[in-house]
């Protein structure tokens, strides 16, 4: 799966700052340190499970499916179970002499952890999207359905989500990091660059 600029950018920039902030006199007391290497970790863990992301959609019935990719499993429970360990640190750094700046950042951290494993969770792993030759279906983690008519669409663009697929009156949005999202991007393109040549020839034609 071709490696998009930003998923190694993002990363590097991050590992730069905590690297700067470190030199900072007012941050020298936080877990900068430790944080860049977690982060480095993560990213390494990232990249290599993207490299060996499926492109391919799963088939059934008759439907072509999405399915979370390994990058999402790890994203999403590797960022609940760290959240889990900095609270029990927390927890356990209680009945201690602890630096008291590091327990706020912990704590910041834990959070952050937890509200973006619960995000990751609700935009990936939990909805479902599937597609046959006339409609795409996405039905999102509270069960909540939307049906899009290929003959409908009019424009496939990426967004800070993902891939957004509109028509006039309504639009989904899903995971880039979806098992199959590379072959679904492609195919909504043809359909929106299709439709968009159909209506252009039957304006043309009037």
């Amino acid at each position: 799966m071709p490696l998009r600029w930003q998923e190694v950018a993002m990363p590097l920039l991050m590992i730069v700052v905590l690297i700067a902030l470190k030199h900072i006199p007012i941050a020298e007391e936080w877990p900068l340190a430790r944080t860049a290497g977690v982060v480095a970790f993560g990213s390494a863990a990232f990249l290599a499970l993207r490299l060996v992301q499926s492109e391919e959609p799963v088939q059934a019935d008759g439907w072509s499916e999405l399915r979370p990719s390994m990058v999402e499993y790890f994203a999403v429970y590797g960022a609940a179970a760290l959240a889990a360990a900095l609270m029990l640190a927390i927890i356990i750094g209680g009945f201690k002499a602890v630096n008291p700046a590091e327990m706020v950042a912990a704590f910041i951290a834990s959070m952050a952890l937890a509200g973006g494993a619960v995000a990751l969770g609700l935009m990936g792993l939990f909805v479902k999207i599937r597609w046959n030759h006339a409609q795409l279906e996405y039905c999102d983690a509270f069960g909540r359905k939307t049906i899009v008519k290929w003959a409908e669409v009019r424009s496939v663009h990426p967004s800070w989500r993902g891939v957004n697929i509109s028509t006039n009156a309504k639009s989904i949005t899903f995971s880039q990091f979806h098992s199959g999202a590379a072959h679904l991007a492609k195919h909504a393109t043809n359909r929106a660059r299709r439709n968009t040549e159909t209506a252009s020839k039957a304006f043309a034609g009037r």
